[in-house]
């Protein structure tokens, strides 16, 4: 039997670059790898859907399956995870010292959707025990303006988002025009070392274990997903995909705990996979749906709640049945 040709559109992460350089393969699949950053797989996958299997962003896709798009079917494969309490930016000098101060205070975003947002704003909801209607809203791009919301939302009562098309969250940051902004990318006074500009937790790393401890949430940012009609020519490609994303992992994870040499240029890199997992146990970075069902429900409740999701959706909604059980032997 020949094999299926797929493309697939991924940024390039240790974690999947055996797979994506042939070192892996999928059982019965070819693989054209398409590395691209992640804003132009995003951007161009929603819009065109160029190629079969492609990296995507939560917040988009759980937006889509609650509009009723059956276009796509993921695959429980999160290639980018990261915690957001790092992502609240603040003037140095400003008004906003705790979480609570950005109550009344105004707050700019890039996008309502994104998917760094919605786990923010889960967190000052359920953990700081702030409502978003008590906080002034404003949209642009971070370092450019201009920027637009991708999906259709259905806001909250009293919610309300001032969309700014000519300056940046940036700019107005340090002008002082609005009080924090919560953004995945950083805006460009951080990275230019601007004194200005600090983030709202100077000591993220600490906060994020401790959240990680009290919710067993580990926020994931992206999944795979795959062109329904491409898995409805070959339904089985979703569980040899899921099984070539684990094998892949597991060799990146071995090798960032690799005492005798360190395979990536980061300083204690050894000491620092080794701490992660004893927080987070031996598979600390995990695939799959039951690993993962308290960070998805968490996330899928904080997306309809913040109206990104039009209807309530239920875990199980997002991954085809072959991948909701695996074998034993």
């Amino acid at each position: 039997m020949r094999n299926v040709h797929l493309t697939l559109a991924m940024s390039d992460y240790d974690h999947i670059r055996d797979l994506t350089s042939g070192a892996i393969q999928a059982e019965g699949i070819e693989l054209t790898y398409l590395n691209l950053s992640v804003e132009e797989i995003f951007w161009r996958f929603s819009k065109f859907r160029e190629w079969d299997v492609s990296e995507m962003s939560m917040g988009q896709y759980v937006g889509l399956v609650s509009q009723g798009d059956s276009s796509l079917t993921a695959i429980p494969v999160f290639p980018s995870r990261i915690f957001r309490h790092s992502a609240f930016y603040v003037r140095r000098d400003g008004r906003v010292k705790t979480p609570q101060d950005l109550a009344g205070r105004r707050v700019g975003i890039p996008q309502w959707s994104q998917t760094a947002g919605i786990y923010a704003r889960g967190a000052l909801m359920h953990q700081y025990r702030i409502r978003l209607q008590d906080v002034l809203w404003y949209q642009t791009g971070v370092n450019e303006p201009g920027r637009l919301e991708p999906v259709e939302l259905k806001l909250p009562a009293g919610v309300r988002i001032t969309s700014v098309p000519d300056k940046s969250l940036n700019e107005m940051l340090l002008a002082g025009e609005i009080d924090a902004i919560i953004t995945a990318h950083p805006p460009d006074a951080v990275k230019q070392r601007r004194p200005e500009v600090a983030r709202l937790f100077p000591d993220f790393l600490s906060v994020e274990a401790a959240y990680w401890r009290e919710t067993r949430i580990f926020p994931i940012m992206h999944t795979v997903v795959i062109r329904r009609d491409t898995m409805s020519a070959h339904p089985w490609i979703a569980m040899n995909l899921f099984k070539a994303f684990e094998e892949a992992k597991r060799g990146s994870v071995a090798r960032a705990l690799d005492i005798i040499a360190p395979r990536f240029p980061v300083p204690w890199v050894f000491e620092h996979a080794a701490r992660a997992r004893e927080l987070f146990g031996d598979d600390f970075w995990p695939y799959g749906i039951e690993p993962n069902r308290p960070t998805l429900e968490a996330f899928l409740r904080f997306a309809h709640e913040q109206g990104v999701c039009h209807r309530p959706v239920a875990v199980d909604e997002l991954f085809p049945p072959e991948l909701k059980s695996v074998f034993k032997v």
